[in-house]
Order: structure tokens, then sequence, then C-alpha cells
């Protein structure tokens, strides 16, 4: 089978590679053509963009690069022609696949997509898109299943990805060194305007907290250049491609919204959820969009587990104060982890994500 997949961020590509490697399981003679990342070539799909190029977040951003954005649009379309795929794989990054999926419908391409948008927490109207283009939703929140239900749309649900991902990564032994001092994790975010509005307050703990070893996760895709402006002179680690073994390590975590939230509870890291946007797209966003919380982990739970610091609120004082909690205040550390257990048990599913998925794809392609 010929498939042909786009994601458009770090978690797509890695969510995009493990499904690759349980579709080669289960279709040995697959050829992937793919919009991911290094992880997903890994896997061996020909890829054709890079995500770090795609990744435009916030209304004004994108209007800034909107010109870069319709050339993409063209270019892919004219790209699946070519190639001739038996099915179009589409990974969250709505705004961009969900135009794909509308064109796709239109010449008679089978689309399956793998890990819903998030239209329940805006855009609800987006699902008359959905029923009009997608052939077969996969989704990965529990939740979704039944907002669907809502709306009369069968989908799938598969289980979240990450849980095999993290139990993996769990399992592995090996370990880096980071020092005799225990250790505070930064996730500064994936993108370049996330890292350069977050990390300079997350750095700000440095001083703070003197008896803590201070790392710095480096994004995927991202170079150390990025980093480079910021951490000069400052008693920080940059570590590249060690995120899951600083995990493992951590005693705590200071976290940018976003998959990054879930892959810390996963391994069981006390955390804070951490977001500042720009002001425009902000205020955007809080007209539009309704849901309560901004971390996947507190929304999955239905309830304040994680503390979320937004905006104003993401300052470097009242950051200081919630770590402060995460690191010494035992009860509120043991009533975190008990919310973590529970959010293990939620996201559960019968086989791991990927090769659900991989088995509803092949199903839905040859019924």
């Amino acid at each position: 089978m010929r498939y042909y997949i786009i994601s458009g961020e770090a978690s797509g590509d890695l969510h995009g590679s493990n499904l690759i490697s349980a579709l080669h399981s289960l279709d040995p003679q697959l050829t992937v053509r793919a919009w991911g990342g290094d992880l997903m070539q890994q896997q061996g799909a020909t890829i054709v963009r890079h995500y770090k190029d795609l990744a435009f977040m916030g209304f004004v951003e994108v209007l800034k690069n909107i010109n870069t954005i319709l050339k993409n649009i063209r270019f892919c379309k004219q790209d699946i022609l070519a190639f001739k795929p038996d099915v179009l794989i589409l990974i969250d990054y709505p705004g961009f696949n969900l135009r794909i999926a509308k064109w796709a419908r239109q010449h008679n391409i089978k689309v399956v997509y793998y890990i819903s948008p998030q239209i329940w927490a805006w855009k609800e109207s987006r699902i008359r898109e959905i029923r009009q283009s997608v052939d077969k939703m996969l989704v990965i929140l529990p939740f979704e299943k039944e907002f669907y239900k809502k709306h009369n749309y069968p989908v799938t649900y598969v289980g979240h990805p990450l849980l095999e991902v993290v139990g993996q990564a769990l399992n592995n032994t090996a370990t880096g060194s980071y020092g005799d001092k225990p250790v505070i994790a930064l996730l500064p975010g994936s993108r370049t305007q996330e890292i350069n509005t977050a990390l300079p307050i997350m750095l700000e703990m440095i001083n703070r907290f003197p008896q803590y070893r201070f790392v710095i996760a480096q994004a995927p895709g991202q170079p150390e250049a990025t980093y480079r402006p910021h951490i000069r002179g400052k008693d920080v680690l940059l570590v590249k491609e060690q995120t899951y073994d600083l995990l493992r390590q951590a005693k705590a975590a200071l976290v940018t919204s976003g998959t990054a939230t879930l892959e810390t509870a996963l391994f069981g890291v006390p955390q804070v959820v951490c977001y500042k946007g720009n002001a425009v797209s902000y205020w955007l966003a809080k007209k539009l969009i309704r849901v309560k919380y901004i971390s996947l982990v507190n929304l999955i739970l239905d309830k304040p587990a994680l503390k979320e610091l937004i905006q104003q609120d993401f300052n470097p004082a009242t950051l200081a104060e919630e770590l402060d909690a995460i690191l010494h205040h035992a009860d509120y550390i043991d009533k975190l982890q008990t919310d973590y257990t529970l959010l293990w048990e939620k996201l559960q599913a019968d086989k791991p994500a990927s090769l659900n998925a991989a088995t509803a794809i092949l199903n839905f392609i040859n019924p």
C-alpha cells in the first residue's frame, strides 16, 4: 500500500513514526511519503517537508506567514496527486490538514484522520467539515468519543499513543548524568516564539533554587542557537535528544503547555504548566476557546490537577511560589501522584494505540 501522511509538529512526528512502524508490521511492502520529521524518516518515510518549517502558532503568526502557508498547500496537493496514495493519513495540524482533507475528498482520495483536531476546544462548527471530508476519524482522548457521538459522527478510540512511548522509556535503564544536585527539567516548548517567551522566565528560578540543577530539554528540530542567547552565562545545562531520560530523573518540571505536559505527567514528575503568548493572539483565543484548562492533563482529568500559569500569572514571583509547592509540599505532591495514576487508567486501551490505529486504517482500506 501507498500511504501519504501529513503532520506539522514534533508530537505528530513522534506519533507518525510509531504509526508507520505499526503499519509496517501489518503491511511489509508499504511505501510512505510524508510531511513530518526525523523520527518518521527513521521509520522509512520519504520526508517532503520538515515540521520545523511548518509550525506557525497563533492568529497573528499565521497571518504573517499566510503566503508561505498557501504555497505549501498548493505544493502538497500537487505532490499527493503525483504520489497517488491508497490513503491519506492526517495527524492533528487542523488548519492545514482540514483544507487538504476537503480537497482530497473531491479527488476521491480516501482520508483517515489520526489524532482529532481539538474542535471540542474551539471551532466546534468544524464538525461539518470533518463529516464532509474525513472518511475515518481515530481519536486518542477518552472524552472525544462522547463529543463526536453528540454530533452523530462515529469515531474509533484507539488509546493514547504516548502510553506506549513513555512505557518503553520507563523500562530503559540507561541514564544520563546531570551532576550531584536534584534535577529540575525545563521544557519551554517546541516553537521558537514559545522558547523566546518562556525560557527567560523559567531561568529566573536558577538563583532562587540554587540547591537544584536546572536542565533544558532541547526541542526536536530546534538548533542550539535558539537557546544560546538565553543561557549564556547561566548555570544551566542544555541537553539534546534526552527529554525522556531527563524526565525519568527530574524532581520537578516547568513545562510550556502542549503535549509535553502530558508526557511529564506520564513520567510522574510534578510540574507547573506555563504559557505566555502574543497579546493579540491570546485575546482572540480567550474569546473563542471553550475549554476550562490549557493543559491536556487537566482536560483529561476534568479538574485543575496541575497549576496553570497563563499570561501575566506566568512571572518569576508566581512561578517560584508554585515551584516551591511541587518540590516541598508533601500533601500536594501525593495528591498529584494519585491524579497521575488515574490519568494512566483513563488513557489505556486494549492494545498499543499505534497498532490499534494501523489496524483500523488497513481495515478501512480493505474492508
